[in-house]
């Protein structure tokens, strides 16, 4: 069969077209690799770098060493910002609509809120009105009187009507006019103070050391130094006499020092004698800060019976324990003073009425017996009083301060070597007690060694 040129031509152009066109599809659809883009648009994205610590570049330590011609970089101080405001706001919560019976919403009621009584200005209670003290009790004296005067102002902290002045320096004494010149500072501040009723005074731990009267030196505990330093004490209870204020006077405590201790006890003994015959009080607090040999301690019973410092490091000064006690051995004297000049006024019963109008007594006598003694006499008829039976003496409120760990002996052995009793006739007292013998047996007693009668 035979074909014609058209034919193959034709057929020949078409296989070209199929074989061609594919391609040319293909090409256009995704785009050769080998094609360069002629828009900007298809060239290729660069990656950004990763924000890693591995890719970025070492950063250089800060220098700690720099030589002194280098410049030290300056450290950068980054301005401080305002701190911002907090506003705090209720938060809102909104309500469930209410439902109807109906399934219609109910618009929900106002509660009125009842509006609060007007309230009425109430008057201050009225202050206290500030009293002062009627009674100043003026220390003077050394370190040890500061002492002395914060433990009696510990003992009348009750007492309002009372109030204890300090006065004391703490170098001072009778010995050194230079430092104080206590005779003359004392009649100084009496002059400026009138309310001034009573005064302590407490010296001598500063004293062991020579007086010096014009170019002469005395030297301590020597008979001119005894009379000189005597001398001193009589010009200082001169003053508190012409002003007519009780003085008592309080001895120096034993000191751990056992030869200062010595001689501070030859300096009470002087300043004792003094003072009694002058016509004040003497107030001998040595007993309270030794032990059962008559030596220093530390340690001891405080007010309260119980085992307490009373003495600080140094040996000298007290602890709060010691000068209350040492206050204390003041104070009994003092409140004797002050109760027979009439300073200090007994405790009153408080009176309280009844609503039917009988008065009944209340306070701290309600308990006494005395009270109720004096109740039951009143209601009795008066009766007159038999005579010859003579009147009982009143039983002072406290005895004498008596040391346990000391042993006593009778003042002058009145009673071992006292005369007989008038009514010891026959003499068994004398016989007995003073020369030793023994009694006379009787009959039916121990003593009585005679065979009974066969």
């Amino acid at each position: 069969m035979a074909f014609a040129p058209k034919s193959i031509a034709a057929c020949a152009l078409l296989a070209l077209t199929l074989l061609l066109s594919p391609a040319q599809e293909a090409r256009a659809q995704w785009g050769d690799s080998y094609d360069t883009p002629r828009d900007s648009y298809y060239a290729p994205r660069r990656r950004a770098a990763r924000e890693d610590r591995r890719y970025a570049p070492p950063q250089e330590a800060p220098r700690q060493f720099y030589w002194p011609w280098e410049e030290r970089p300056q450290p950068q101080v980054e301005p401080q910002r305002p701190a911002p405001s907090r506003t705090y706001s209720r938060p809102s919560h909104p309500r469930p609509p209410s439902i109807g019976s109906r399934g219609q919403e109910r618009p929900s009621a106002r509660r009125r809120t009842p509006a609060s009584a007007p309230s009425v200005a109430r008057p201050a209670p009225p202050a206290p009105a500030k009293t002062s003290p009627n009674v100043q009790v003026a220390v003077f004296g050394d370190s040890l009187a500061s002492y002395l005067a914060k433990g009696l102002d510990d003992a009348f902290r009750e007492n309002a009507d009372v109030a204890v002045v300090d006065r004391s320096r703490g170098d001072s004494g009778i010995v050194r006019k230079d430092v104080v010149d206590w005779s003359k500072a004392a009649e100084d501040y009496l002059k400026a103070n009138p309310k001034v009723a009573y005064a302590l005074f407490m010296v001598g731990v500063n004293d062991r050391q020579a007086i010096r009267e014009g170019s002469d030196s005395l030297e301590p505990l020597t008979d001119k130094w005894r009379e000189v330093y005597g001398a001193r004490i009589d010009a200082v209870i001169k003053v508190f006499a012409d002003h007519k204020i009780p003085l008592v006077w309080v001895g120096v405590p034993p000191v751990r020092s056992e030869m200062l201790a010595k001689d501070l006890a030859s300096i009470n003994d002087i300043v004792r004698e003094r003072v009694q015959k002058a016509g004040q009080t003497y107030v001998d607090i040595w007993p309270g800060f030794v032990d059962d040999r008559n030596r220093y301690t530390a340690t001891g019973p405080d007010l309260d019976g119980q085992r307490a410092t009373l003495r600080t490091a140094d040996g000298i000064h007290f602890t709060f324990p010691g000068a209350r006690k040492a206050a204390h051995f003041a104070d009994i004297e003092l409140k004797r003073l002050m109760g027979a000049n009439g300073t200090l006024q007994p405790e009153q019963p408080t009176v309280a009425t009844l609503p039917s109008g009988v008065p009944t007594e209340t306070g701290p006598t309600l308990d006494d017996s005395s009270a109720i003694d004096r109740k039951i006499t009143a209601m009795l008829p008066s009766l007159p009083e038999p005579p010859g039976i003579p009147s009982l003496p009143v039983k002072p409120a406290a005895g004498p301060v008596v040391p346990l760990g000391r042993a006593e002996v009778s003042p002058g052995g009145v009673l071992a070597t006292g005369r007989t009793r008038e009514g010891d006739a026959a003499g068994t007292v004398e016989r007995t007690l003073q020369r030793g013998a023994a009694p006379m047996p009787q009959p039916g007693r121990a003593d009585d060694f005679k065979w009974p009668p066969g």
